[in-house]
């Protein structure tokens, strides 16, 4: 690869940010330690907001994209040498720090995670942050006591079960011999979510009420994207001892609970944090779905790929609700 290269920055337009395909050359890269040829991105809901301008990027220029799958082509860290498979999730990427919807990019050594050797970069890229934090969600259940056994003939609910959390944490919960329940606004997705391993379902509608201050237990422990009313409800039905990761916001960023699951049942409520994560949790993340998430699982979830080119107009889609599935960004083709 030559010295110049391709990649979506956002820049100020008359005041309004704004992204665009432009040119690149290794000199306007950050002074990083390790410079990787970047092979695939991702396309995220985050990802949508910064390149459609809604002021993520918190200075600009920015390269937009929180996620990454590359190889080493430079480097001054110890750590890292030309040729190894990394992968980049996070860190502030696109807000920051330059992130992803590059063909290079120049990032700190202890960003880098090594590509498990269960995937390839696309089929890592295809997990993305999504994939990730569903991980990140079930070892926080995991390190709170919940286990198949424990769980007994009570479900592990996952919510928003349809979405990339959602997806994998179905997938990678009955792989561990958990009874999964779905809950999702779309019983189409039904089928889809079954092959997947969920067990049983439940209406969205039906989280989506108020909740009472305890209600009848329910679940031994749940992942939860959603957030508000559906995790109040969710809290309110977990059984004594269980644990809640709560990992999103997609129903927005309020509780509207009591200490009564907590003081009364000693419920936990598992906060989990993709971005900023230690590394070695990281690590362990990806060790993790390396051998609990299956590549004909992972098939099954599904995956598009789009070219760096289509992102601008993917970012408007997915703020629309218009786009299906996890989108890969090949930023090489053309």
């Amino acid at each position: 690869m030559g010295d110049s290269f391709r990649a979506i920055v956002i820049e100020d337009v008359e005041g309004k940010q704004k992204a665009a395909l432009k040119d690149l050359t290794l000199a306007d890269l950050p002074d990083h330690d390790v410079l990787v040829d970047i092979a695939y991105s991702t396309l995220n809901y985050k990802d949508g907001l910064a390149v459609s301008g809604k002021r993520i990027a918190r200075s600009v220029p920015m390269v937009g994209g929180i996620d990454l799958a590359g190889t080493v082509a430079e480097s001054r860290s110890a750590d890292w040498k030309p040729g190894d498979k990394v992968i980049v999730n996070g860190y502030g990427l696109s807000e920051r720090h330059w992130g992803g919807y590059a063909q290079r990019q120049r990032l700190k050594p202890e960003w880098l995670v090594p590509l498990p050797a269960a995937f390839d970069m696309r089929q890592a890229m295809a997990i993305g942050t999504a994939g990730y934090t569903a991980m990140l969600a079930v070892m926080a259940l995991e390190d709170a006591g919940l286990t198949p056994e424990a769980a007994g003939d009570r479900e592990v609910l996952v919510t928003g079960a349809a979405g990339g959390v959602g997806s994998v944490a179905i997938a990678v919960l009955s792989k561990l011999g958990y009874k999964v329940a779905a809950a999702t606004g779309r019983p189409e997705t039904h089928d889809y979510l079954g092959g997947l391993g969920a067990t049983s379902f439940v209406a969205r509608e039906e989280l989506a009420e108020d909740a009472k201050p305890l209600e009848g237990e329910r679940w031994a422990g749940a992942v939860d994207s959603v957030g508000s009313r559906t995790l109040a409800k969710v809290l309110a039905q977990t059984a004594y001892g269980g644990a809640v990761a709560a990992c999103g916001l997609a129903g927005g960023a309020d509780l509207p609970t009591t200490v009564m699951p907590f003081i009364l049942r000693g419920v936990k409520l598992l906060g989990i944090d993709s971005v900023m994560a230690p590394q070695a949790l990281r690590r362990r993340a990806w060790e993790r779905l390396g051998k609990d998430l299956s590549t004909e699982k992972l098939a099954a979830i599904g995956s598009e790929t789009a070219p760096l080119t289509a992102v601008p107009e993917l970012a408007g889609k997915i703020l629309k609700g218009q786009v299906r599935g996890r989108v890969v960004i090949d930023v090489n083709a053309s």
